[in-house]
């Protein structure tokens, strides 16, 4: 059998040679000094980004839409009238992120797509589907809360204007940092099926001896930001009996998480638990804090042990809320449950695998991705790529190129399967 990403190779320009160039091009924009990217969702260097994918994908003839809360959508039209194959990830990042988070799967969609071009238009094959490469609006929830803000809002999950309305630390809108950057529109697509491949973000595959994660399922998690409310005081004349440490509250609320993550951790299911923010007011050397806001971040293979571990979590505010002297409000939360991925999908992925002689297993994906949200509207297909030690959302965050292109290459002949009707029909 002759796959699509085998014939792909014979075309006078090195495909494979053209990704790396891309790839490199693309790790320019918002560059930092560690060798990672900083290009949060709306800023400038995530415009410039959005900018140079919109002219790669339209010198190759792709339409490129977005719709009203900046999702960005290179649109192929193989066969007019056709639904839509969409496959993609975010090109935004952690501040003083790594590379390939997020943005190895967009490109990766826009190359197979390219060769998928090439075979659909130029032989007599004709396509089911079309194509549509998706960059999706601030999956990383950094500098807007939450986390896959555009996907969730294209699957119904968030008010689009709500979204618009939410604004960043600094007081700026998700509408005003969209039109800063000019890539927000009023387009929809229908999709019929979602692809992703993604950095696996952990080091189960590298551990593993594998070039190829089939994912199997997402674990559960539970988001929620609180606010500790105490009282301004002197650090030095205010006696330890009559403060009101919100600090103090904080600090035992992110210890008691991760005494929970010890606590209800087993070897058939894990719970991660972990604080990734804290601001405290009025963050001065000679104060006692009066607000500290905080998220804490529970994570778990299984619905009943997260669910426990949150109830404990919940449990012990009370107490901490006694011991600190403080007041402690749960405010904003964001959950998604533990749920498989289309197991159709991970066989026809698993064939296509073995095709190309990539060795590959199922993994759990431990992290949250756009993909988590097009599981619940479509069938969807996601994949990992190795990550060297597992780093991530680091500087340091690293996948090397020989599992790069063999993640393309799977994706390429992946996609083309599913657009040439292999995974769904119209």
């Amino acid at each position: 059998m002759t796959t699509i990403a085998a014939s792909a190779a014979r075309t006078e320009v090195d495909p494979r040679q053209a990704f790396l160039a891309d790839f490199r091009s693309m790790s320019t924009f918002g560059a930092t000094a560690g060798g990672g990217v900083d290009r949060q969702a709306g800023t400038i260097a995530d415009g410039q980004t959005r900018n140079w994918f919109r002219g790669l994908v339209e010198g190759h003839g792709f339409d490129v839409r977005y719709d009203q809360v900046g999702n960005q959508f290179a649109l192929l039209e193989l066969t007019p009238g056709a639904p839509y194959i969409a496959v993609g990830s975010h090109l935004d990042s952690q501040p003083l992120g790594g590379r390939f988070d997020g943005a190895y799967g967009v490109l990766a969609g826009a190359h197979a797509a390219i060769r998928l071009k090439e075979r659909f238009t130029q032989g007599d094959e004709t396509a089911t589907f079309n194509i549509a490469v998706v960059n999706w609006f601030n999956e990383e929830g950094c500098r807007f809360k939450p986390s896959m803000m555009g996907s969730s809002v294209f699957t119904g999950k968030l008010p689009a204007e709500q979204v618009l309305a939410t604004t960043d630390p600094h007081g700026t809108t998700v509408r005003e940092a969209l039109e800063a950057i000019g890539t927000v529109g009023d387009f929809s697509l229908d999709v019929a099926a979602y692809l992703e491949i993604h950095i696996e973000q952990g080091r189960s595959l590298e551990d593993a001896g594998l070039t190829i994660g089939l994912v199997e399922s997402t674990w559960g998690a539970n988001k929620y930001e609180f606010v500790v409310h105490g009282e301004q005081a002197h650090t030095g004349a205010t006696v330890i009996a009559d403060r009101h440490d919100a600090l103090l509250g904080a600090s035992l609320l992110v210890v008691a998480a991760r005494d929970i993550a010890d606590e209800f951790s087993t070897e058939e299911h894990a719970v991660i638990t972990s604080c990734g923010e804290l601001n405290v007011f009025p963050n001065s050397p000679v104060v006692v804090a009066s607000r500290v806001n905080l998220l804490v971040d529970l994570r778990s293979t299984d619905a009943g042990v997260l669910a426990a571990a949150d109830a404990e979590l919940h449990r012990r505010i009370q107490a901490i809320e006694k011991r600190a002297s403080v007041r402690i409000e749960r405010g904003a939360e964001h959950v998604w449950a533990s749920k498989a991925y289309d197991e159709a999908g991970m066989k026809l992925a698993a064939e296509c695998a073995e095709a190309l002689g990539l060795p590959h297993g199922t993994v759990r994906t431990l992290a949250g991705h756009d993909s988590t949200n097009m599981k619940d509207k479509v069938p969807t297909i996601m994949l990992f790529v190795p990550s060297v030690e597992g780093i991530s959302h680091n500087e340091k965050e690293l996948t090397s190129d020989e599992d790069m292109l063999a993640g393309l290459d799977l994706l390429t002949e992946l996609l083309g399967r599913v657009a040439d009707g292999g995974f769904v029909r119209p």
